[in-house]
């Protein structure tokens, strides 16, 4: 089980590091964790009275905790823009697809050097556009986008082949794996990223790693005591969403004590973040407010997603970020950390993971386009916002923190005048994005 651990500066090491990556004699190691339909709430370093969390909570008080990472609403847009570092309104094409003439975080670190995988969810070869899409089944992809090894459920094969729990149907390296019913998808994924460090230990190695944890269907996990009837294991019940939080847990700290256990854990930079908000069935409820997930909506609770860095070389237990973080930015912070150049709507963060100067970004921009479905196709909108204010591309304007549900725009008569300004540098904000009418 990972253990709490509380670094000083003392285990600080290299200082010229805070300069330039040129100047490490070894390549840092990257692991990017993203949980699937995972809300900032449901961790106890945000507060969480729902959730059992010590691994993550751990990591947040030895590392930095950042409290406004703002994702896109929905999984595919979500995983487009971090894998490429683009606005949704550049490569974003379909539901669950991504262009092979994309480059890819996965294309970076290889031709960086570094040994690459992916493991857990893909969906992203247009499985649902099978008539339009005619790479839908090749199962080479993972590859063409930079990541040489690979483990992942919906890469050719769709959810009603197979789920991604109990029983899972997996593809790995351009096999399908035996179904097994008493296999769970999660471990096989963390058992293929753990094996992946063990034989990639002497080589600087990134490992992406997008959970199929904790999006429905909410069942038992092979910690709860429905899963010893195998009859129970497809169970539905939200009340296993608690115990799909505490295996999400779990296995990070699995992937934390093989970093240390191989001595990795001071050159590895592990990241974990969600991909949006939380199921719309899920409550939860944190030391300041009950919240209801909202995944797939333009408001708080859809794009407010946890972010924990730990990355002990560099890292000694920050005070948390409270400035923006939004998905473009991942990708210019990888490609620093490996000294790339690189095109991206993002901001780097790394000045700030290696306590550099760093510039906090003002606005995060969300252009957001599913594609998919009537429930989500609604909420289609874009938006720039800082901190505590939001402003809609139709002109309403919100006090995101005051009002999270947005339930009461704010009228543009009765502003005050900071609200005034902040309106006005959010207007210019929206102007460097093409124009777009949601409604048409």
């Amino acid at each position: 089980m990972f253990k709490v651990y509380s670094w000083s500066k003392a285990t600080f090491s290299g200082f010229l590091i805070l300069f330039s990556i040129a100047s490490y004699s070894q390549k840092s190691n990257v692991i990017l964790i993203m949980a699937d339909d995972m809300g900032y709430e449901c961790l106890g370093t945000y507060g969480s009275t729902s959730y059992q969390t010590p691994v993550l909570d751990s990591l947040a008080m030895n590392g930095i905790r950042f409290d406004q990472c703002i994702s896109q609403p929905l999984c595919t847009p979500s995983r487009v823009k971090i894998m490429t570092g683009l606005y949704n309104y550049r490569n974003y094409e379909y539901f669950g697809y991504l262009n092979e003439n994309q480059f890819t975080f996965g294309s970076l670190m290889k031709e960086a050097g570094y040994q690459t995988c992916i493991a857990g969810k893909w969906q992203l070869n247009g499985l649902a556009y099978k008539d339009e899409i005619s790479s839908w089944n090749d199962d080479s992809r993972p590859k063409q986008f930079g990541f040489d090894e690979y483990c992942l459920w919906q890469l050719t094969k769709g959810r009603s082949e197979g789920e991604r729990f109990a029983n899972p149907l997996i593809e790995q390296n351009g096999e399908v794996l035996e179904r097994n019913e008493d296999a769970y998808g999660p471990d096989i994924f963390a058992n293929y990223i753990l094996d992946f460090i063990e034989r990639k230990k002497d080589q600087p190695f990134f490992v992406y790693y997008p959970m199929v944890l904790v999006h429905e269907p909410f069942v038992p996990t092979p910690d709860s005591e429905a899963w010893a009837d195998p009859s129970r294991r497809y169970e539905k019940d939200t009340a296993y969403f608690k115990d799909m939080v505490a295996y999400t847990d779990k296995i990070v700290g699995r992937i934390a004590d093989k970093l240390r256990e191989l001595d990795l854990d001071e050159n590895t930079l592990l990241l974990f973040t969600g991909d949006n908000g939380t199921h719309p069935t899920i409550t939860s409820y944190t030391d300041q407010r009950m919240i209801i997930g909202a995944k797939g909506n333009t408001i708080e609770f859809g794009t407010h997603v946890p972010l924990v860095a730990y990355w002990p070389q560099m890292l000694y237990g920050r005070e948390p970020h409270t400035e923006l973080i939004e998905f473009s930015d991942f990708f210019p912070t990888l490609a620093d950390i490996v000294g790339k150049q690189v095109k991206s709507d993002g901001e780097s963060f790394y000045p700030l993971l290696t306590d550099a100067d760093y510039q906090p970004r003002e606005t995060a921009f969300v252009h957001y386009d599913p594609r998919w479905g009537k429930f989500v196709n609604q909420y289609r909108d874009q938006f720039v916002q800082t901190v505590d204010n939001k402003l809609y591309q139709d002109g309403k304007y919100f006090n995101n923190t005051n009002d999270p549900l947005e339930e009461k725009p704010l009228d543009e008569a009765s502003l005050t005048k900071a609200e005034r300004e902040i309106h006005t540098h959010l207007v210019r904000e929206l102007k460097k994005h093409p124009d777009w009418n949601p409604t048409e």
